[in-house]
């Protein structure tokens, strides 16, 4: 896809991550990793509803800011995933409502964050890991990213929200989707005792879309 399209990719998405509240006000950030190794990101303090395409901050593969407004001040944490993922083409980081509720919850195990509610939460988000607070723009946040081994495309940062990454801008929105889904049915049964997916059905979704392990 051309730079130009991806542009404007990035805007409608956003726009519609916006829509449907799952990133309030001018929270959030967004990025896609170009060809040249060089980086598209969403501007600092840009709410996600009302990006212009050519506004938005183009990077060379070093983080150098070359054209477009002054880029997001979580670029320290998007570059690590990049780093620590070459997979990753994409990293949507939100601030919904239900994934943050998640990140606060005691007692959730930090590398395995939701048990396996359904099988597109299996499939898209896989083992979420959730990593200790840092202020927003911490460049900390990077260690503790690259500490992750790049073994998590979902991530949830304490009292922050969710990181998540994927080979394709609409394949990582899509993931922080449903990410927030379930984290939304955890919230609603976590009390409820409710029927997770079997050990045999996750295998066989393993299996089938020959994704990577799962923790029995």
């Amino acid at each position: 896809m051309s730079e130009d399209r991806l542009r404007q990719e990035m805007c409608k998405l956003a726009k519609s991550l916006f829509d449907r509240g799952l990133t309030p006000g001018s929270s959030g950030n967004l990025s896609v990793r170009l060809d040249d190794g060089g980086w598209l990101v969403t501007p600092t303090n840009a709410s996600l509803g009302f990006l212009e395409p050519e506004r938005l901050s183009r990077l060379d593969a070093a983080g150098k800011h070359l054209s477009g407004d002054k880029p997001t001040k979580e670029i320290p944490l998007h570059a690590a995933v990049y780093e620590s993922d070459p997979k990753a083409k994409a990293v949507v980081h939100l601030h919904a409502t239900y994934s943050v509720a998640v990140s606060i919850l005691p007692g959730l195990d930090p590398t395995n964050m939701l048990p396996p509610l359904t099988p597109y939460q299996v499939m898209r988000c896989g083992c979420i890991a959730r990593l200790r607070y840092h202020r927003p723009g911490d460049p900390s946040v990077a260690d503790a990213i690259r500490g992750l081994g790049g073994k998590h495309s979902a991530i949830l940062l304490a009292n922050h929200g969710p990181v998540v990454s994927g080979p394709s801008f609409e394949a990582a929105v899509s993931a922080a989707e449903e990410l927030e889904e379930s984290a939304k049915l955890y919230m609603l049964l976590r009390n409820a005792n409710p029927a997770l997916l079997t050990r045999d059905q996750i295998d066989d979704l393993v299996t089938t879309f020959k994704l990577p392990p799962m923790p029995a």
